[in-house]
C-alpha cells in the first residue's frame, strides 16, 4: 500500500446550514476566558478550541422555534448552555452534572462574554444524578425539550437505564437532541489500518472521565428506537482536522465511501435530533449491547 510521508486533511462535513444563528469566529473568541468556579485554563481553552464546531451544530439541531421548559445532561463546562440562552431564548433550561458525591444539587459559578460583549457571571444550579442508576427528581414528562450531548459514550454499565429515565421526563412528541462520538469514524478506521489503539486512556478524572463505550450509527438508533424515540434527523460530521501521516487516506476514504452505507457515516461525531414516541419503552435490555444478565431480562 503506498506510504505518504506527508500529512494528508480530509473532511465529512455537515450538511447544516443553520448554526444556531451564531457566528464561529465571534463564538470561539468571546467563549475562550470562559471560567467555572473562576477557573479556566488550558484543558478548557483546548476543549472550546478543539470542539466549537460541534457546540454550533448542535445549537443548528434544536429547533428555530423551540419554546418551553428544557433539560441539558451534563451541562459542565457549559458552552452550550450560554449559547442556548443566547440562541433559543425561548428555552428555559434546568441541568444536571454528576461528580459523585452525596449532595442531590451542584453549584458552580460560570462567567463568559456574551454576544454584546458584556461580562457576565450566574450561578447554575444542577441535579446530582447518575442516570445509569438514578432517578430525575421531577414528574414524567416534565420538559419539552432535553439536550443529551457527549455523555453516552461515558457511561460504564447501563446507558438504557438513562435513555428510557429521559423518554420519562420528556413530555410525548418532545424533542431530544443528542450528539456522541462515532466509533465507525474514518480517524478510527485509520488508526485500526496503523496499528493504533481506538480506546480512551484513563483518565484523571475517574471512570467518568472517558469514553467508556462509542456506538456506530446503526447501533445508536437500535438504542434510542428501544428506548422509546424516533429520529426526526440525524448526521455525522467531523469538527476538526482528520488526518492520516502514513496510509494512502485518500484511497482508504474512497474505499469505504464505496462501500454500501458507509458513505454518509465516516464523521467524527453522531449528530441527531428525536421525538419522544408516546409508547412506553422497552423493559428489556437488547442482547447486542449487554451480556452476562438471566435471559428473562434480556431480548
Amino acid at each position: 500500500m503506498k506510504r505518504h510521508a506527508s500529512t494528508q486533511t480530509l473532511a465529512f462535513k455537515s450538511p447544516l446550514a443553520d448554526r444556531g444563528g451564531l457566528d464561529r469566529l465571534a463564538t470561539a473568541t468571546r467563549l475562550a476566558d470562559l471560567t467555572i468556579d473562576g477557573i479556566g485554563g488550558r484543558e478548557l481553552a483546548n476543549y472550546l478550541a478543539q470542539d466549537v464546531d460541534r457546540f454550533l451544530y448542535t445549537a443548528g439541531l434544536v429547533p428555530a422555534d423551540a419554546a418551553g421548559k428544557a433539560l441539558e445532561i451534563g451541562a459542565n463546562p457549559y458552552f452550550i448552555s450560554v449559547l442556548m440562552r443566547e440562541a433559543r431564548p425561548r428555552l428555559h433550561f434546568e441541568y444536571t452534572n454528576y461528580f459523585g458525591g452525596e449532595s442531590p444539587l451542584i453549584t458552580q459559578q460560570v462567567a463568559w462574554t456574551d454576544q454584546c460583549g458584556v461580562r457576565r457571571e450566574e450561578a447554575f444550579d444542577s441535579y446530582s444524578v447518575d442516570l445509569e442508576s438514578g432517578r430525575l427528581p421531577v414528574p414524567d414528562a416534565t420538559y419539552d425539550l432535553v439536550l443529551f450531548c457527549e455523555v453516552l459514550e461515558h457511561f460504564t454499565s447501563d446507558p438504557l437505564h438513562a435513555v428510557s429515565e429521559i423518554a420519562r421526563v420528556l413530555k410525548p412528541g418532545g424533542w431530544l437532541i443528542l450528539t456522541t462520538p462515532n466509533v465507525a469514524r474514518f480517524d478510527n478506521v485509520v488508526a485500526l489500518l496503523e496499528g493504533r489503539n481506538l480506546y480512551d486512556p484513563y483518565s484523571g478524572h475517574g471512570p467518568h472521565g472517558r469514553h467508556n463505550r462509542e456506538y456506530t450509527r446503526h447501533e445508536l438508533h437500535m438504542l434510542m428506537r428501544h428506548g422509546g424515540f424516533a429520529c426526526d434527523t440525524d448526521f455525522t460530521s467531523d469538527v476538526h482536522d482528520n488526518q492520516a501521516t502514513q496510509l494512502d487516506a485518500a484511497g482508504i476514504a474512497s474505499l469505504l465511501t464505496a462501500t454500501q452505507n458507509r458513505e454518509h457515516d465516516l464523521g467524527q461525531y453522531l449528530f441527531s435530533r428525536w421525538r419522544r414516541l408516546a409508547d412506553a419503552p422497552g423493559e428489556r435490555r437488547p442482547s447486542w449491547l449487554y451480556r452476562s444478565y438471566p435471559p428473562e431480562t434480556l431480548c
